[in-house]
């Protein structure tokens, strides 16, 4: 439901886009007190600046505010601590100078004492009649636990656990459907509707989970990118940032 809600929004039918930014706000303000009712989701419209002009109170409360006025006017980079803020202010910006248009791109987020939690960010940038971008328009959901009543639900549960026991070496599909004893296609759909993320985002999500246990040590990167399966430093710092918004380094430097 939030991918049709991203795409009505950023109105891809030139004749119904807003002739400003202002426009959008207004509609979206009516529909507030429903998003700030979800738990689970932030929910967010910046301008060109990257500035949040709208969000709902889950945000507000993970930037540590108790209202969303001191947050209007702000970007990620001035209410997130450096250098992750940064990181998403920088993401905001590619959307909003390049048209980049993000959906279920899985995430690593830092919540309350630098604990990682996962989610799956989805960001469109917000046209005019003129095909100008005149803002954007995210939401990023929880990653929910497994649903584990799925018919296929033990099968996967063992491709979870090859993935987590063999993370460290490249792991190729065929071994995962070997495990399962399904088609491509049918692993694909089936993690989706069981673990909500493909299996490329599975292994990226152990992988990283791994990494972030090791940049707490003293451990050298280019050591942490090969016990976490990377070939090679640059190929671990360039999924890292991907990922997380942030290089290895900066995550490891942050206070």
């Amino acid at each position: 439901m939030m991918q049709p809600a991203l795409a009505a929004l950023s109105q891809e039918n030139a004749a119904q886009r807003p002739d400003s930014l202002d426009q959008v706000l207004v509609g979206a303000q009516a529909l507030l007190p429903l998003l700030d009712a979800i738990p689970n989701a932030v929910i967010f419209i910046k301008d060109v600046q990257a500035r949040y002009r709208l969000a709902n109170h889950t945000l507000v409360q993970r930037c540590g505010f108790r209202h969303l006025a001191p947050l209007l006017g702000k970007t990620s980079t001035e209410v997130f601590p450096a250098p992750f803020g940064g990181g998403y202010t920088e993401q905001d910006l590619r959307v909003l100078e390049k048209g980049l248009v993000l959906d279920d791109q899985l995430e690593l987020h830092l919540y309350g004492s630098r604990q990682p939690g996962w989610c799956l960010t989805h960001k469109r940038p917000l046209y005019n009649r003129d095909d100008d971008i005149i803002g954007l328009v995210g939401i990023s959901v929880d990653l929910q636990s497994a649903s584990d009543s799925h018919p296929a639900y033990q099968r996967l549960a063992a491709v979870d656990a090859y993935i987590r026991t063999h993370f460290q070496r490249p792991i190729a599909l065929k071994e995962l459907t070997g495990i399962a004893g399904i088609s491509v296609a049918q692993l694909e759909r089936y993690c989706k509707r069981v673990f909500h993320l493909t299996p490329r985002q599975m292994i990226h999500k152990v992988r990283l989970e791994h990494a972030h246990r090791l940049l707490l040590t003293d451990l050298p990167i280019t050591e942490v990118a090969l016990q976490c399966g990377y070939t090679d430093h640059s190929a671990f710092t360039r999924q890292f940032k991907t990922l997380t918004g942030f290089t290895p380094r900066q995550y490891r430097q942050a206070p």
